[in-house]
């Protein structure tokens, strides 16, 4: 049976994750937060961890953002296919609710219209929207706002088969070490492993959605998320790049079928706060 679902009902939901979303951390996020203050080895590390925390209860307590940069929306739908949505288009919907959730929420507008000429759009418009329709009637929307020093610090290596695992792994703590203090550590890092060019970045980016503390349930993919956070751990970057024992909180892998000449792998890293936030419809 088709449902009927207004582009109304998509705004409005999504005007009230942009507010959420950038004034409080998800459970996942807050659990690792408190997680890494308590085994950080370093005292400087636990300081900054400590003041991290401190930004994040004001923000919660006073619903101010959490960040100053309140991210570019990226906003994943997974349509069931027996819906029939009326009213206004669906990227419409997508990005009124970006514009109102912004403006109510007096978010800072980031979005600039055209990359060279760069003036700003003054709502944060348009989210960049990815699509997929999924059996049901349902909607599922993911709404992770990405701030940009993190995500200028994002990689993707074409890398050859004949560079296997050893070369996925060198590419991982390439990025992280090229990242160093910019990406605003304790990091989440996010990878796409296969796919092609566009994929694996995607795929990059939807990882950072899953909870931090959710492993792949492949098993080799489970072991390398381990053993990429122990490696990067290791790095001595620390809280706030400063050094200390915590400079990841979660590494989180995702993987697709490939071509028979490529291996491309993506690494989207996000900041302490690595905001997402989950509704269905």
């Amino acid at each position: 049976m088709i449902r009927e679902m207004d582009t109304k009902l998509l705004t409005e939901q999504i005007k009230e994750m942009c507010m959420e979303v950038n004034h409080q951390l998800s459970d996942d996020m807050e659990k690792a937060m408190k997680c890494a203050f308590e085994e950080e080895k370093s005292e400087l590390g636990k300081k900054i961890l400590s003041q991290l925390q401190d930004n994040l209860k004001i923000a919660k307590e006073e619903r101010i953002p959490i960040c100053q940069d309140t991210g570019m929306a990226v906003v994943f739908l997974e349509i069931g296919q027996d819906i029939h949505f009326q009213g206004t288009a669906v990227e419409d919907a997508v990005n009124e609710g970006v514009r109102l959730g912004y403006q109510e929420g007096y978010l800072r507008k980031s979005v600039v219209g055209d990359p060279i000429f760069r003036e700003n759009t003054k709502d944060n418009t348009p989210a960049v929207i990815h699509y997929s329709l999924v059996p049901g009637d349902q909607v599922k929307i993911t709404l992770a706002p990405k701030g940009f020093g993190s995500e200028n610090m994002s990689r993707v290596f074409m890398l050859k088969p004949s560079d296997g695992m050893d070369g996925v792994k060198n590419a991982i703590l390439t990025a992280v070490k090229d990242a160093g203090p910019n990406a605003c550590p304790p990091m989440v890092v996010g990878v796409g492993i296969g796919g092609t060019f566009e994929k694996c970045a995607i795929l990059a980016k939807k990882a950072l959605t899953r909870p931090v503390n959710v492993h792949s349930d492949i098993p080799y993919v489970k072991e390398l998320e381990e053993e990429m956070l122990d490696k990067i751990n290791g790095l001595g970057i620390g809280p706030g790049g400063l050094g200390g024992t915590i400079t990841a909180l979660a590494v989180n892998i995702n993987t697709f079928a490939t071509h028979i000449a490529g291996l491309p792998v993506a690494v989207n890293i996000c900041c302490h706060v690595n905001r997402h936030i989950v509704r269905e419809i």
